[in-house]
């Protein structure tokens, strides 16, 4: 059966939506769709897809208007009649078609601080309850799809509020982070607020909602997240101290500080802000099409993050597992 597609097609400089009729089969996802209109009839449609299994958050797109990952979104949701709409995330820079620069995120996770253990306790010596492991797990399921950033009406209406805003990924983040045991920094509730702008958020819970980990984002991190702020700042003794004290003459959080690693492989180091550069996308040629050493490469371009010497497939001495040596038959009786 056919069904009606409109998907946008184009790039940072503009675009429009373009109509498909594609061919749909029973039990398929949106990302199905896709594949199937580049491969049949729009073979330069950018679209960033990992896992196919809801796992790795790369497919995550808007389908008439609502933010969902292509791999979740079954077309049995959809009448016949329904025209499906694709569009980009609309809250980060377009590079091509379907795929934004979502950047902006790996900014503000360089920006939150890290855990960081207790002094004298060496990895393979940390102790928690069981309660303290299961009390933030929620949390860990998070996939990084970014869906919860995206529909995030600070950022998603006000490109002015990026710079000082986190977003709710990392809110949740701060929050797993706050009730850890072993986790020795100074105040990661005041710095959410001070440096992560948990004060923006008005807990709306358009997060939740389109969260494909269905993690109480708003219910079980940001407000908890808030109350404990509110406990601290509303406490008689702090109000008394910020009526006596300039702000500058409070005590600060000395190992809040960024975190400062450059990645595997540096190139994400020294990078400018999100909003402040224009997104990169791939070479094309003279009629705005990928060149097909590009689409035919096996692999993409970029450093290893395994360092630059390093050889694929990678040598027998390398490898840390081997197939066992195959068994030999015994010997039948004579």
């Amino acid at each position: 059966m056919n069904r009606h597609f409109r998907v946008w097609r184009g790039d940072s400089s503009g675009g429009d939506l373009e109509d498909f009729d594609v061919e749909v089969n029973d039990g398929e996802v949106v990302l199905d769709i896709i594949h199937r209109l580049q491969a049949t009839q729009a073979p330069d449609l950018a679209c960033r897809w990992n896992c196919k299994a809801g796992k790795c958050g790369s497919c995550s797109m808007e389908i008439n208007g609502m933010p969902r990952l292509g791999c979740m979104t079954r077309m049995s949701t959809f009448t016949e009649q329904e025209t499906i709409t694709v569009t980009p995330l609309r809250t980060f820079p377009v590079i091509r078609d379907l795929v934004t620069d979502v950047s902006f995120n790996y900014e503000k996770a360089r920006e939150t601080p890290a855990f960081a253990p207790p002094a004298g306790v060496a990895p393979g010596q940390y102790r928690m309850q069981q309660v303290d492991v299961e009390r933030s797990q929620e949390f860990r399921k998070c996939i990084e799809c970014y869906l919860c950033q995206n529909t995030c009406h600070v950022v998603r209406d006000h490109e002015e509020n990026k710079e000082s805003f986190s977003g709710p990924r990392f809110f949740i983040r701060a929050a797993e982070l706050d009730m850890h045991p072993l986790d020795d920094r100074t105040d990661r509730k005041q710095h959410a607020q001070q440096s992560q702008g948990l004060g923006f958020c008005n807990i709306t819970k358009c997060c939740t909602e389109v969260c494909p980990e269905h993690i109480k984002i708003t219910d079980n991190a940001i407000i908890p997240m808030k109350e404990r702020v509110v406990d601290r700042r509303y406490d008689p003794l702090v109000r008394l101290g910020r009526k006596i004290f300039r702000r500058d003459q409070l005590e600060q959080p000395e190992n809040m500080a960024p975190s400062t690693s450059e990645g595997v492989s540096g190139v994400g180091a020294g990078m400018t802000y999100t909003s402040a550069r224009l997104p990169e996308g791939p070479p094309v040629g003279p009629d705005g099409r990928l060149e097909i050493a590009e689409l035919a490469a096996t692999t993409q371009g970029g450093p290893s993050p395994f360092g630059e010497d390093m050889e694929f497939p990678l040598p027998i001495e390398r490898v840390s597992y081997h197939h066992p040596e195959p068994e030999t038959p015994p010997r039948s009786p004579s």
